[in-house]
């Protein structure tokens, strides 16, 4: 008989597992675990799971390998990638594919509750989303305007190339519907280089949680948006536009956009 859980943890490493269950007992959720790909492939192929957290360095196929086999299983399953391997590459890997997040070991009770939360919204708003299509498709498209020269690495951040070569970033709609109420967001210095899949802003949520914003690209800031550090609101009224958060001088732009998608604010 199929069993419902809520989190599929997958990691070789019997010290994580324990850490997971222990967290997740606190905030009663219901966990199933694997040790490998194959007793991780076998159990999402019989059981339903609203998210998936896999470690990249697994014995047989790798995390990213598993991705891609489980993801067409269900488009509403929420992924997110851990590794003690932490490489801008692996992060960026990860998105490219269709993971959610991607966690660096060792991640403390705070990131994995943040990043867990995030992907419980995420699944809600896949689901009414298909709900809605069912109901009057007409409906479905709900999100702001995502501009047409848009690019997007993941679901969470995104950015716009300028005539001059430099790019504006900023955190997507889709990515604001995953976190609480915006309190107040804290960005980088100009002249900080910011690398692509890293950290390069963070939003204060009036729950008290911190939810870290991945730059879509590599480069040097030079203008940060001191109206969305003033008034915090704007990334929420209007993310892609007076809600940006950096003008960036890209390092290697060509490259590097072999990993982001064309801009869209929807669901792919």
């Amino acid at each position: 008989m199929n069993s419902t859980f809520d989190i599929l943890m997958i990691d070789d490493e019997q010290v994580i597992i324990n850490a997971v269950v222990r967290i997740c007992s606190v905030e009663h959720l219901k966990v199933d675990t694997a040790m490998d790909a194959g007793e991780a492939l076998d159990k999402a192929k019989k059981n339903s799971y609203h998210l998936i957290i896999c470690d990249i360095m697994l014995p047989g196929l790798d995390g990213f390998q598993i991705l891609e086999q489980l993801k067409p299983l269900g488009n509403s399953t929420a992924f997110i990638m851990t590794t003690g391997y932490t490489t801008v590459e692996n992060a960026v890997k990860s998105l490219s594919l269709g993971a959610i997040d991607f966690l660096h070991k060792p991640f403390t009770s705070d990131e994995f509750c943040c990043s867990i939360k995030r992907g419980f919204k995420y699944v809600n708003i896949c689901e009414n989303d298909a709900q809605k299509i069912t109901q009057n498709e007409k409906n479905f498209r709900s999100y702001a305007q995502c501009p047409i020269n848009c690019f997007r690495l993941g679901y969470g951040a995104w950015l716009t190339v300028e005539h001059t070569g430099s790019v504006v970033i900023g955190a997507t709609d889709f990515f604001l519907k995953t976190i609480e109420t915006v309190n107040s967001v804290f960005l980088w210095d100009n002249e900080q280089e910011i690398l692509q899949g890293n950290q390069c802003a963070m939003i204060s949520c009036d729950d008290g949680s911190q939810h870290g914003i991945l730059s879509p690209i590599t480069g040097r800031i030079i203008e940060k948006n001191k109206r969305v550090e003033s008034k915090a609101s704007l990334i929420e009224k209007d993310p892609f536009s007076s809600g940006w958060l950096y003008r960036v001088l890209p390092t290697d732009l060509t490259y590097e956009m072999k990993y982001l998608v064309p801009g869209s604010s929807e669901k792919e």
